[in-house]
């Protein structure tokens, strides 16, 4: 024969609480690790896209004896399937062109720059990138 004392089985108020704590607690240690790494992973592929793009316009410019006019004839010409998107703009449209310093040269796209705004974790601007 069982004996029931009336207890029912579960936590207390207190162990919750403890509980929640010890969440919180590693929460907090563990969040701006993880922040600092997206934001990372964020810069490394701004410039890798950076370097993806000018080694297709200088392919184009090797390849034409001309630079590109706009972006979309890295893709019409087949040096890039797609115009990637600026990482920490989250869009395509906000990359700065720079035109050749040679007058006398044929095309508008002779480097790209991206358009964010602020300053990247080693100190740096990103439009200077």
């Amino acid at each position: 024969m069982v004996k029931q004392t009336g207890r029912r089985s579960g936590f207390t108020l207190i162990e919750i609480l403890v509980v929640m704590a010890i969440v919180a607690t590693l929460l907090s240690l563990v969040a701006p690790r993880y922040f600092e790494t997206m934001e990372r992973s964020k810069e490394a592929t701004l410039r890798h896209d950076l370097s993806v793009m000018r080694d297709a316009v200088d392919k184009y410019y090797s390849d034409k004896g001309a630079y590109p006019d706009t972006l979309e004839d890295l893709i019409y010409g087949q040096y890039l399937r797609a115009i990637p998107d600026d990482p920490i703009t989250q869009s395509a449209g906000t990359w700065i062109v720079t035109p050749p310093s040679d007058p006398n040269a044929r095309g508008s796209v002779y480097n790209i720059h991206s358009g964010a705004e602020g300053v990247a974790s080693d100190g740096s601007m990103y439009v200077q990138w």
